[in-house]
C-alpha cells in the first residue's frame, strides 16, 4: 500500500491514518485474514481520543513523538520511544495534555493461539525455526542477504 492509499481523517484535533482496521468512522482498504488493526495517530494538543478494542485482543501502542496521558486523566505522561502493553478492556483512552502534537501507532489484533518461541529479536513457532533463522542470519541468506552491511549506532560507538 502507498502512503497515498492510506485512509485518513481529521475530527476534533485528532488525526488518523488507518492502515489496517477502522477508527473515528473510517475503515482501511486492506483485508487481513486475522483481525487486526494499524492505528497512526497525532493528536493536537487538549485533544482527547476514545477508540474502541475488542476484549479478547492483544494491543500495544507505541509513541512516536510528544508524550501523553494513557487509560485515565491522573496517569503519568509517557513519551515518545515508549511502548505500552494494553490490558483487556473495552478500547484505549488517550489525551494530549502537553503543548506539542502527540502522535503514536496503536496496533492490535485477535490471539492467534500459536505457540511462540523467542531468542533475541527472532520469534518463531519452534527451537528448529529459530535455529534455522539464526543459520539463515549468521549466512546472510533466506532474506538477510543485506544483513552484511546492516550497523548499529550502538556497535559504531564501541571502540574494539
Amino acid at each position: 500500500m502507498l502512503s497515498k492509499d492510506i485512509a485518513e481523517t481529521m475530527i476534533d484535533g485528532i488525526k488518523v491514518r488507518v492502515i489496517a482496521g477502522e477508527a473515528l468512522g473510517i475503515k482501511s482498504p486492506i483485508h487481513t485474514r486475522t483481525p487486526t488493526m494499524y492505528l497512526d495517530f497525532s493528536l493536537k494538543p487538549g485533544a482527547h481520543l476514545q477508540q474502541l478494542i475488542p476484549k479478547s485482543w492483544n494491543a500495544f501502542v507505541y509513541i512516536l513523538e510528544g508524550e501523553g496521558v494513557f487509560g485515565n486523566q491522573k496517569s503519568q505522561p509517557v513519551t515518545s520511544h515508549h511502548i505500552l502493553l494494553l490490558g483487556s478492556g473495552d478500547g484505549l483512552e488517550a489525551w494530549n495534555k502537553s503543548s506539542k502534537v502527540l502522535r503514536f501507532i496503536l496496533v492490535g489484533g485477535e490471539p492467534l493461539g500459536e505457540p511462540v518461541v523467542q531468542f533475541g529479536p527472532f520469534v518463531m513457532n519452534t527451537q528448529e525455526e529459530i535455529d534455522q533463522t539464526i543459520d539463515d542470519f549468521e549466512n546472510y541468506s533466506n532474506g538477510f542477504e543485506k544483513a552484511r552491511h546492516w550497523r548499529s549506532e550502538t556497535s559504531l560507538s564501541l571502540d574494539y
